[in-house]
C-alpha cells in the first residue's frame, strides 16, 4: 500500500508529464503551421518576382526588419510592414495573393470567413487564418 506522500508524488510527476508532453505538442502543431504559412509565402513571392528578386527581398528584411525567411510566420506583423515598405502600393497585391493562397491550402471556407476582415490589415488576417485552422 502506497503512502499519501508517494501518491502525491506520484500524480505530481504524472501531471508535470501530462502538461508537458501537451506543451511539446501544441508547439509541435504551432511549428509545423508557421512551417506550411512560411512555405506559401515563399511560393508567392517566388511565383511573382522569381528566384533573385525574392533573395533581394528576403535580403531586405533580414538586414532591416531582421525577419529571416524562416522567421516570417513568427514575425508576420514585421514581414508585413517590411514588405509594404519595400514594394510601397504593390505589397497589396503580394498580400492578396498570399492570403488567397492560406485560404486554399485550409479550404474555401476560411475564404468567407476573411471577408469578414477585410478592413484588416495583413498580418491579422494571416493570424486569424492559423488561429481558425
Amino acid at each position: 500500500m502506497l503512502d499519501v506522500y508517494t501518491v502525491k508524488l506520484i500524480k505530481s510527476q504524472y501531471t508535470r508529464y501530462f502538461w508537458g508532453s501537451m506543451i511539446t505538442t501544441i508547439n509541435q502543431q504551432t511549428q509545423k503551421e508557421n512551417e506550411k504559412i512560411s512555405r506559401i509565402i515563399d511560393r508567392v513571392i517566388r511565383q511573382v518576382f522569381g528566384d533573385e528578386a525574392t533573395r533581394l527581398i528576403y535580403r531586405y528584411l533580414e538586414s532591416n526588419y531582421s525577419v529571416r525567411r524562416d522567421e516570417i510566420a513568427e514575425k508576420i506583423d514585421l514581414f508585413a510592414k517590411g514588405l509594404e515598405d519595400f514594394l510601397r502600393s504593390g505589397a497589396y497585391v503580394i498580400e492578396r495573393k498570399i492570403l488567397e493562397d492560406i485560404c486554399s491550402s485550409y479550404g474555401l471556407l476560411r475564404r468567407i470567413e476573411l471577408e469578414k476582415l477585410r478592413d484588416s490589415d495583413f498580418a491579422s488576417q494571416v493570424k486569424f487564418l492559423v488561429r481558425k485552422a
